[in-house]
């Protein structure tokens, strides 16, 4: 089983989705923006379910989507980091 990481928010997101807990994903989320010095009110959070990847032991994959209120592009170095499946 994999362990779970400070580093791997996109597996512990996925696994609370898988056990029932959506509702508290987004919450996760902006305490991992928080732990970034990212304001999590200035992000809209959006969660994509899909089939995971062949050969993985998991049935669904998630796919966290941040979008800025203010309409700039979310840094491209906070997306590679937010989904990061290793």
């Amino acid at each position: 089983m994999a362990r779970y990481t400070p580093y791997n928010i996109q597996l512990q997101i996925t696994r609370m989705f898988q056990s029932g807990q959506s509702f508290f994903a987004a919450i996760k989320v902006q305490d991992w923006l928080k732990e970034r010095q990212e304001d999590p009110t200035a992000y809209d959070i959006i969660f994509h379910q899909k089939p995971a990847a062949p050969g993985s032991n998991q049935i669904i994959a998630v796919e966290i989507e941040l979008r800025r209120k203010d309409g700039k592009p979310v840094e491209e170095w906070l997306l590679q980091e937010l989904n990061n499946q290793s």
